[in-house]
């Protein structure tokens, strides 16, 4: 198999690092494109892999096609590759808001297509990915880009209509965790401790919680309240962040992740 990348960023490079490490393909069965000589002489040496400034050269040498660049360029790349691609040819696109209808359009034919929303977690191994397909897309070649995409993490089929919702709570969502572990941190900082110190309790003390709602099954609620003793300090300060409105910020930030998403 043949895996090509055109655009080789964050998210191509976690997938990339994750395929390696896992050994799904060999070297020399991966080829990507970048803009400039610099990235392109980055990625073959970070990598090991054959990288290229041609985006026709990934396409017309790919049995699987993963357009990693934003969103902004997919037009642009699109109407470059779009006389290569073959009927046969699975074709990933990783971009919030491309819906399968648009991609096709663009493509100008009938295409096999699969669209997925990683994460930057990916990056070391923890993503979650949200996948759709077209009705060209039989199981066995969903099974194989899934694979591709849990070298990093997970990947969970849904069906499109909920793809703007998986990048409210998924693609975006570790921004808002980042906020949140920087919040904490100042806020112990203000109270005495070392910076260096704030960020790694409050970095574990987010990454035990997310393990211990994955792990034991039981509704955050119910272990939120495991942590709340009558009259303590939880209870306390989940009084102040419900007086602050923490739950509804959240919700109305979500709420216009997806509307964002849905207007791309």
């Amino acid at each position: 198999m043949k895996l090509g990348f055109i655009g080789c960023g964050n998210m191509a490079g976690a997938m990339l690092g994750g395929i390696l490490r896992k050994n799904l393909l060999e070297k020399d069965e991966i080829i990507a494109s970048t803009s400039r000589e610099e990235s392109r002489k980055r990625v073959e040496d970070t990598y090991g892999i054959h990288a290229v400034l041609d985006n026709r050269e990934v396409a017309e040498n790919s049995e699987i096609l993963i357009l990693a660049v934003k969103p902004q360029y997919y037009e642009t790349v699109i109407g470059e590759i779009r006389d290569c691609v073959r009927e046969e040819q699975l074709i990933v696109s990783i971009a919030p808001g491309k819906t399968l209808d648009w991609l096709e359009e663009k493509l100008g034919k009938p295409c096999k297509l699969i669209r997925c929303m990683p994460n930057t977690p990916a990056l070391v191994g923890e993503g979650i990915t949200g996948v759709c397909r077209n009705g060209r897309v039989d199981d066995r070649e969903l099974a194989r880009v899934c694979r591709i995409l849990e070298s990093c993490g997970q990947a969970e089929v849904l069906p499109e209509n909920l793809m703007d919702v998986v990048v409210a709570v998924s693609g975006s969502s570790p921004a808002y965790v980042f906020l949140f572990i920087e919040a904490m941190a100042d806020a112990a900082v203000a109270d005495g401790m070392p910076r260096a110190q704030a960020y790694k309790f409050a970095s574990q003390a987010i990454l035990g919680s997310a393990r211990m709602v994955l792990e034991t099954g039981k509704h955050p609620g119910e272990l939120k309240d495991m942590v709340c003793s009558p009259g303590g300090t939880t209870i306390e300060a989940v009084r102040v962040l419900e007086e602050k409105g923490f739950r509804s910020a959240v919700i109305e930030a979500m709420k216009a992740c997806v509307k964002k998403g849905k207007s791309m």
